[in-house]
């Protein structure tokens, strides 16, 4: 075990649980477990907004995407920093004005409907679930790999890490543990990318130059079709990410934590220009890979190229450097997996047991012990899920995560939003296309059906690796549909104005009884 590395890590791991140990001393209540009673400021939750979009799949894949695959490497990066403007014109206000704890708060503030309740808490714990195998999966690989330590148990203690930042710290160690880690990614990438620039003289030309002479991609590497020959291919997964963050529950419950909607816009600006940034940095470091340590270096160490971004932090600062890079990105897994936990913790214990199984009546000592009971089986059930997927490529989980997001949340919160003639059934209708429709095009894709390495042995009957192209549209199509052929009788077409202005505004307005 290398030491440097090894100290690193318990740095991060000290820190992070006495951020933790401050965070439960606050939690007395619903209001600051679930949503840190409001009392973040819009550059504080846009720092941990960006923590919990930027995650391991964001640092390292990227880095070593651009690394290997060139121009469509990047892709990836432009398709996460657009999306926000989705959520910032259309969804996040609204939200804020909505809801209080959960994505179901949101539907129902409209459709008082314990079915649509059930079927957004269901669709919250498919999709934080999802996210999660994968980020614990690439853990327990980097620490394997970095530390030496089986498989297992470094799997096991990060979801033990992630269980402790959420039962006793709430929303606000998680939301602290993301700043802090958005703070420390920031800074060490943009290190990183100074030294890159730095070696090859300040010279964007000179550093395109190596990069021609380090991959067997020659001029092709900065043009499209390296990574995805199919322009179909390339539209249905710009799809899946310019929609999917707009329906990702562990990033719009985060409108929940700030006070006004002011804070809100500040949030999803601040955010977006960290996103931005980032993204910029990480191509930098893509480049810098492949022209410092080449094509088969990287491939020759791991051939997904996902360990692009420590290997070059090792060529330009030795262990020390690497070391740090590392303990980032083991930072990146941990605040990214409590954000989930703490949303598919909050789908149960608020959306189930406080609304449906107790009705509203039970104390705010009982829905504590029951969301802390949540994260400890919601952190068990992931990390038995990642302890027997060690050998299989789970990659594909965190695309199918933006498609299930894109399908089922998404068109029911722009239809209960914006539409007058929607309805509980086309809520639930369109709750359902999504997230079936989503499993059946990747059943019948060639991440499950491959002749090769696939789950089932045969010729896939979708061709598409990013199926997003036909599942969204199926969500959209469900909830219109839902909502024709089952309308409802007597709907209050008053109620709806109402609930458009507050929608809108945050102001409740009273009926005309004139």
């Amino acid at each position: 075990m290398n030491l440097t590395y090894f100290l690193f890590f318990l740095c991060i791991i000290v820190c992070t649980l006495i951020i933790t140990y401050w965070a439960a001393k606050q939690n007395k209540t619903t209001n600051q477990f679930y949503v840190a009673s409001g009392s973040l400021t819009g550059i504080q939750n846009g720092l941990a907004i960006a923590g919990d979009y930027i995650s391991a799949a964001s640092f390292l894949g990227i880095v070593g995407t651009v690394a290997i695959n060139g121009f469509d490497g990047f892709l990836y990066a432009i398709g996460f920093l657009v999306s926000y403007l989705i959520v910032l014109f259309f969804i996040a206000e609204p939200v804020h004005h909505l809801g209080k704890y959960s994505l179901g708060d949101v539907v129902c503030a409209r459709f008082p409907n314990i079915k649509v309740r059930w079927m957004m808490a269901i669709g919250t714990f498919i999709i934080s679930i999802l996210y999660m195998i994968p980020q614990l999966v690439a853990a327990g690989l980097l620490i394997r790999l970095l530390l030496d330590i089986d498989y297992s148990t470094s799997v096991m203690i990060i979801g033990g890490l992630m269980t402790v930042y959420v039962v006793f710290g709430g929303m606000i160690a998680t939301s602290w543990v993301q700043i802090v880690k958005t703070v420390v990614l920031l800074s060490g990438t943009f290190l990183l990318s100074l030294i890159v620039l730095s070696r090859f003289n300040w010279n964007i030309g000179e550093l395109v130059s190596h990069v021609q002479l380090g991959t067997p991609l020659g001029n092709q590497f900065f043009m499209p079709g390296n990574l995805f020959g199919n322009p179909l291919e390339t539209l249905s997964l710009h799809l899946a990410l310019i929609l999917g963050t707009a329906g990702l529950p562990h990033i719009l419950i985060r409108f929940f934590t700030v006070r006004n909607v002011q804070e809100v816009r500040k949030s999803l600006l601040t955010a977006s220009w960290i996103i931005g940034v980032f993204y910029l940095i990480t191509l930098i470091l893509g480049l810098g890979a492949v022209a410092l340590i080449g094509y088969e270096g990287l491939v020759a160490h791991d051939p997904t190229g996902n360990l692009a971004a420590p290997l070059l932090a090792g060529v330009l600062g030795g262990d020390f450097l690497m070391a740090f890079i590392a303990a980032i990105s083991f930072t990146t897994i941990v605040a990214v997996v409590a954000g989930l936990v703490i949303s598919a913790t909050t789908a149960f214990s608020h959306d189930i047991y406080f609304h449906i199984i107790k009705k509203k009546k039970t104390t705010e000592k009982r829905q504590i012990q029951a969301a802390r009971w949540t994260a400890f089986v919601v952190g068990l059930v992931s990390t038995l899920f990642a302890l027997g997927l060690e050998n299989i490529n789970v990659t594909f989980l965190v695309s199918l995560t933006f498609i299930v997001a894109a399908s089922s949340n998404l068109p029911v919160l722009l239809f209960t939003i914006y539409w007058k003639k929607f309805n509980a059934s086309g809520a639930i209708t369109g709750m359902a296309c999504g997230l079936i429709a989503s499993l059946v095009v990747l059943i019948l894709g060639p991440h499950i059906m491959n002749p090769v390495n696939g789950w089932i042995g045969r010729e896939p009957l979708l061709p598409l690796y990013n199926p997003g192209i036909f599942a969204i549209p199926a969500g959209f199509i469900g909830a219109y549909l839902g909502a024709k052929l089952f309308p409802e009788k007597n709907v209050d077409r008053k109620g709806y104005k109402q609930f458009y202005i507050k929608a809108l505004t945050g102001i409740e307005t009273k009926e005309d009884n004139q």
